[in-house]
C-alpha cells in the first residue's frame, strides 16, 4: 500500500518536499535531492516545482 504524498518530518532539510517525494516513491531522499539539484541547474523548472510543492503538499 502506497503512502500519501506529504512533506516528510523525518527527512526534512528545507521544507520536507524531497523527503516526502522519496517516501512516496520509496527511494533514498538523497537521490531525490540530487535529482532536484541537477534539474534545477540544467532546466530551472525544478526550483519552481519545489516551491509549488512546498506550498501545495500537506504536512
Amino acid at each position: 500500500m502506497k503512502s500519501k504524498l506529504r512533506k516528510s518530518k523525518q527527512h526534512k532539510m528545507l521544507a520536507g518536499v524531497c523527503g516526502g517525494v522519496a517516501e512516496y516513491l520509496n527511494w533514498d531522499p538523497t537521490l531525490v535531492r540530487i535529482l532536484f539539484v541537477i534539474l534545477g541547474f540544467s532546466y530551472g523548472f525544478a526550483v519552481v516545482l519545489y516551491l509549488l510543492l512546498a506550498i501545495i503538499m500537506p504536512d
